[in-house]
């Protein structure tokens, strides 16, 4: 056993902010939560002496709090390199001049170990405890970033891309053909199975279309077929972009979303990134399937053209996470895109064009809170994955981050004035950068430290 005893903040279902002072966290030897005590509880005082006297009890200081650990949804991790370069160029010459050309680098697998074991160190340090991943198109390059995430204790969640279509990606970087892109996939798949057998954490493999333009029919429907063969997450893009949204409706006289869920692509356990254009019998269609939205508010606001109505998709009962969407998102930090998130949701409510009349420029009652996005960024992520995380509670995985207000030249002093724990935690939400990040636990373990 070991016992982890300070304050927490989580929120155990959305929007709904828990803070438990002085909390006793009892962790078995899988890393999983035994039980959560607060100080009234009659056992506390016995649990307490209990830790003290255990070979692992980590005990926090004034001004420390426990935070779970943070899930992205939305990772292209050989994009790493390309993080907050051309982002002012339109979406076309974006990927065509920068992305796929780098990401055809990858090909080389000493290249691909060198910048992913960069950017899982890199996302542990911002508190990102569990990772859905992109890949390449490259089979040996994909299993070298699962068994990074392995090797170094991050959740990872990891796809090999599928990009089999000949007419839609360039002859330089693609799938040798659909017959290849498929049999790739599920030799990946069974790789990161076996694989799986040996990390306390967890890795898994995911079903990966780069998107329905970029895959022929018989690629999608082969993809809908290993996805229920062997039970695995699928990732995509889905409506991101008017030009995605357009050409799908073109090409299948059907939505993204319908096409996805035709080629059995939209399950419990699938994760569609963006989703800016669905409308709302799209999202009837992702709360029936259980799909979830990977919502990526820095990238969205270079690419999307538009805002995610978040708060209307929520009340359709839409499971919702945040990605970062390294490197259409130029942060590999969720705490930025959480601030994003609230910003991107009062202006949608808002409007922002001036020259419209204020009751017709915007869409109401669309804020959402700096909690709620919090609750996007942990709980939100768990759900969305069909995994036990994001939660600091009896039957989660023990995956936290301890934030430090009283961090060496990033003091977060609310100078007497802003104490009560909500404060506390909104200057956290909108203050906090890594040096504030005392330390990150994935499944019970240490995987970064602040020296």
């Amino acid at each position: 056993m070991m016992f982890f005893k300070g304050n927490v903040f989580h929120t155990p279902s959305y929007g709904e902010l828990v803070y438990l002072e002085d909390a006793l966290i009892e962790v078995d030897s899988q890393g999983i939560i035994q039980e959560v005590y607060v100080s009234a509880d009659e056992m506390y005082a016995i649990k307490l002496q209990e830790a003290k006297v255990c070979d692992s009890f980590i005990e926090l200081k004034e001004g420390q709090y426990f935070l779970p650990g943070f899930v992205d949804l939305h990772v292209h991790a050989p994009q790493w390199p390309q993080a907050g370069i051309a982002l002012d160029e339109p979406l076309n010459q974006w990927l065509d001049e920068c992305t796929f050309p780098l990401e055809a680098k990858y090909e080389d697998v000493a290249f691909a170990e060198y910048v992913y074991d960069n950017l899982v160190e890199n996302l542990l340090a911002r508190g990102t405890t569990t990772a859905l991943y992109f890949a390449t198109v490259h089979l040996q390059a994909s299993l070298t970033l699962a068994s990074i995430c392995a090797t170094k204790g991050q959740r990872g969640l990891v796809g090999k891309v599928v990009m089999d279509h000949p007419e839609m990606n360039p002859t330089f970087y693609r799938d040798e053909s659909t017959k290849a892109a498929l049999a790739d996939t599920e030799e990946f798949i069974i790789a990161v199975k076996e694989l799986a057998k040996e990390v306390p954490q967890g890795v898994y493999p995911v079903v990966t279309p780069r998107f329905v333009p970029s895959c022929t029919d018989e690629g999608l429907r082969g993809l809908g077929e290993l996805t229920h063969k062997y039970q695995v997450h699928v990732q995509s893009h889905c409506s991101e972009g008017q030009w995605e949204h357009d050409h799908v409706k073109e090409r299948f006289g059907k939505t993204d979303t319908e096409v996805l869920r035709d080629f059995g692509l939209l399950t419990e356990k699938s994760i569609m990134a963006h989703c800016n254009f669905i409308d709302e019998k799209d999202g009837a269609i992702f709360a029936e399937t259980g799909t979830a939205v990977a919502h990526c508010p820095i990238s969205n606001a270079y690419f999307a053209n538009g805002v995610i109505p978040i708060k209307r998709l929520k009340n359709q009962g839409v499971e919702i996470g945040l990605g970062t969407d390294i490197s259409g998102g130029f942060s590999p930090s969720l705490w930025d895109n959480i601030k994003q998130a609230v910003m991107s949701s009062r202006m949608l409510e808002d409007g922002v064009d001036v020259t419209m009349q204020q009751e017709s420029r915007g869409v109401s009652d669309s804020r959402i809170s700096v909690v709620e996005a919090f609750s996007l960024a942990t709980q939100g992520g768990g759900e969305a994955l069909n995994l036990p995380i994001g939660v600091i509670k009896k039957g989660y995985v023990c995956d936290l981050q301890v934030l430090d207000m009283n961090a060496v030249g990033a003091s977060l002093s609310g100078f007497g004035v802003f104490t009560t724990p909500k404060e506390q935690l909104q200057k956290l939400l909108y203050l906090a950068t890594p040096t504030n990040i005392k330390q990150v636990w994935v499944q019970g373990k240490l995987v970064h430290e602040k020296a």
